[in-house]
């Protein structure tokens, strides 16, 4: 899940500080969730899914189908 969340803003052209201002955050405490060292709450796994617009399944690793609705 972790790997996931880093390669979706990666391929967004995105950085943690653009991601964890979206998010109402520090840029540390994001951080901390790209690299597994905090486990991500619902919510903010919610909020992402949303940004991305993809599923939750998805950045949970529960499906390799990054598509939202299929």
């Amino acid at each position: 899940m972790y790997k996931r969340i880093r390669e979706l803003r990666e391929d967004h052209d995105l950085t943690q500080s653009q991601i964890s201002k979206y998010l109402n955050m520090s840029q540390t405490g994001y951080s901390k969730y790209e690299t597994g060292e905090n486990d991500i709450p619902t919510k903010i796994l919610i909020e992402l899914a949303k940004y991305y617009n993809t599923s939750v399944d998805y950045l949970l690793g529960l499906t390799d189908n990054p598509n939202r609705y299929s």
